[in-house]
């Protein structure tokens, strides 16, 4: 297997690896508390996630080289329901880890933004 540092955005493995909120626009429900755990076989990506301000969600999409592109879902800690479309930009960083630079928008409300996810190890 490669070493992570040589890998670039198109080539690098997301399957396994764990991410936690850095930035989000307002109106954005993901923040440093919410952690995703990401999953890849060949071009099909999922993830699950919570903490903070979702309870429980769920991603599903697709990756084209270095671009995620998805759906997703998640229950809120207040109880409500809540999804929208995501791509993700990835980023390999100087130590290996993985950023992904999101644009997203709700579908189930108004709302769109931006918001920064980074590996955590």
């Amino acid at each position: 297997m490669d070493d992570d540092a040589t890998q670039t955005p198109r080539t690098v493995r997301i399957d396994g690896r764990r991410f936690a909120g850095v930035t989000n626009s307002a109106g954005g429900e993901v923040g440093s508390r919410t952690v995703f755990t990401y999953h890849q076989e060949g071009g099909t990506v999922w993830a699950d996630y919570g903490g903070g301000a979702v309870r429980k969600g769920f991603l599903v999409g697709t990756r084209t080289g270095g671009t995620l592109d998805f759906r997703y879902s998640h229950l809120g800690v207040t109880g409500g329901t809540a999804g929208g479309r995501c791509t993700s930009e990835i980023e390999v960083l100087a130590d290996g880890r993985v950023r992904l630079h999101e644009s997203w928008a709700w579908e189930s409300r108004p709302g769109t933004g931006t918001s920064v996810v980074e590996e955590i190890r």
